[in-house]
């Protein structure tokens, strides 16, 4: 008979219970797993499974496809919890849910071809437009490769973003372009240090069509005003410009990767005595100063991040709402906060992953190690161009100085 004394429960989706909550109840099982999620570099498919099975892709879904149509704040603030036991599984669960908010964006045909033919699909993406795609009677045609999608094994169609050409007297416009996973291929390139396991490969397409109905420009998307804002036209949820929450989920990544090192590090010094000559051998190290602050600073750097970053998408979630009722308007200075409250709630991550990876000793050499992993899982997060605190940092500063902010908002 098999021991199924450790298999997971299952958990009810129980609405009333925010879905953090849920996600806490099975964390064991991407916990558990992560090492071995790394090493196949992708997230099974009973991660997947087990976070359908609480709802985990309803919560930014659309009610009338049979979504929860709530808060994104509840996505985020799950999405730090399930980085906490696994960043990669959080990386590509908190994209495969959020790009159910953002397939509510196109027109409702296409979310009728997507969601008619299969209720409980899944969208991965590549977001960089380096390909121009080809007009075609009735819509484009897309050749090449397009990297970084992440998930995409777990995915039944895609959002890739391409160069549209101009119409008319018109300029090029790049546009999110979805794509069923029967009119691509994925080529293996995906092997890393950090979010190992998200298996953000390569998808290749060899002339593939796509209707115009399947189009979403950047600009719409970007200005939260949508061809399927218009048909949610009373729920400031599907409102939302897309860079006030699709990098939410990324940053949750990289902040759950350091609460999660804060506790696998404070379980492991709590109990441990060092061993080495120089600094004497049995002596507690949560006894030395050194230590007690660097957990003193990962924790406060974590609850930062954790604030800034749930306050600032339930703003901006607000104010979407606030603008379809008429009693204000949703300014680029609006956006810009939420973009620099997504990156440097990541630099809070990155400087609390450091502090701690910076005293595991000769055991955070292993590559089992947690709080390694979270170092190695944030710093890939922190080089994403939406995170990265570099690039957003001088577009806040250039904003804030009178000058026109270069960047992505």
């Amino acid at each position: 008979m098999n021991d199924m004394s450790h298999a997971p429960q299952p958990v009810q989706t129980n609405p009333h219970v925010r879905l953090a909550s849920r996600v806490v109840r099975i964390a064991d099982l991407f916990r558990s797993s992560a090492r071995q999620t790394e090493e196949a570099r992708r997230v099974p498919a009973s991660h997947i499974e087990a976070l359908r099975g609480i709802g985990y892709f309803d919560v930014v879904k659309p009610r009338a496809f049979n979504g929860k149509g709530g808060d994104f704040a509840e996505l985020v603030e799950a999405n730090i919890e399930l980085s906490a036991a696994c960043a990669s599984t959080g990386w590509v669960a908190g994209l495969l849910s959020a790009h159910q908010w953002l397939l509510a964006m196109f027109p409702e045909q296409a979310q009728a071809d997507v969601w008619g033919e299969n209720p409980d699909a899944l969208l991965c993406g590549s977001y960089a437009p380096v390909k121009m795609a080809e007009a075609a009677d009735g819509g484009y045609r897309l050749s090449g490769k397009w990297a970084f999608a992440s998930g995409c094994e777990n995915a039944q169609w895609s959002l890739c973003a391409a160069i549209l050409p101009p119409k008319g007297e018109g300029k090029p416009v790049p546009a999110f372009l979805l794509v069923p996973a029967s009119e691509y291929v994925i080529e293996d390139t995906w092997h890393v240090v950090g979010l190992a396991g998200t298996g953000s490969k390569t998808l290749v397409l060899d002339d593939v069509f796509v209707p115009e109905h399947r189009v979403l420009t950047f600009p719409d998307a970007t200005s939260g005003h949508t061809p399927g804002g218009r048909y949610y036209a009373h729920e400031g949820l599907f409102n939302m410009p897309l860079l006030t929450g699709i990098p939410s989920c990324l940053a949750a990544a990289g902040v759950g990767a350091a609460k999660g090192a804060l506790a696998a590090y404070v379980d492991h010094v709590g109990g441990r005595v060092t061993r080495g000559a120089v600094a004497g051998g049995n002596n507690r190290m949560a006894e030395f100063p050194t230590i007690q602050l660097r957990v003193a600073e990962a924790a406060a750097s974590v609850d930062a991040a954790c604030e800034i970053l749930l306050r600032d998408v339930s703003r901006a979630q607000a104010l979407a709402q606030s603008r379809i009722e008429g009693r204000s308007e949703f300014t680029v200075d609006d956006r810009l906060l939420s973009r620099r409250g997504q990156s440097f709630a990541v630099s809070l991550s990155l400087r609390a992953v450091q502090a701690l990876n910076d005293s595991t000793g000769g055991v955070g050499l292993d590559l089992a190690n947690p709080v390694q992993r979270a170092w190695r899982d944030a710093n890939a997060v922190g080089r994403h161009i939406s995170m990265n605190w570099d690039a957003v940092g001088t577009m806040i500063g250039q904003s804030m100085l009178g000058l026109e902010p270069k960047g992505q908002y």
